[in-house]
């Protein structure tokens, strides 16, 4: 850990660190086992959302500007298109969980696992500075 040229020099228990990464770890399987669910609540919102906006956007049809027509002979169908500016639009829902790609997790549960294992096995009572810079990133 190194900043303008000073380096920081910290020892944190060894235990602490083994406790902190298996936390993440298990957080991170969770995570994963419930991101299928969140993205399905997620995708009903969004078309709740659709159809709120579809519903807004008739009932402010008065206020459109730059309406553009498109109309197909060949299969008797009619495209409006326009936009309605400066008004309040329904709320967009937002995804509130991080979306975690297999090949990610896989590599993220190795690394933290690798590491668990290995500092498990080490008779130090403290992890250096190096050490602890090497698994930060899953703390």
């Amino acid at each position: 850990m190194a900043r303008n040229g000073k380096s920081i020099s910290v020892k944190i228990p060894t235990q602490r660190v083994i406790n902190a990464l298996e936390t993440k770890l298990a957080e991170l399987e969770a995570n994963y086992k419930t991101q299928d669910e969140n993205e399905t609540k997620y995708q009903e919102a969004y078309k709740v959302w659709q159809k709120e906006l579809a519903d807004f956007a008739i009932a402010h049809f008065s206020k459109a500007e730059n309406i553009r027509t498109n109309y197909r002979t060949w299969n008797k169908t009619l495209n409006v298109d326009f936009d309605i500016v400066g008004s309040d639009f329904p709320a967009e829902p937002e995804r509130n969980f991080e979306q975690i790609h297999t090949h990610n997790y896989r590599e993220q549960k190795e690394e933290m696992s690798n590491a668990i294992r290995i500092l498990k096995m080490t008779d130090e009572e403290v992890v250096n500075t190096s050490t602890y810079n090497a698994i930060a990133r899953y703390l």
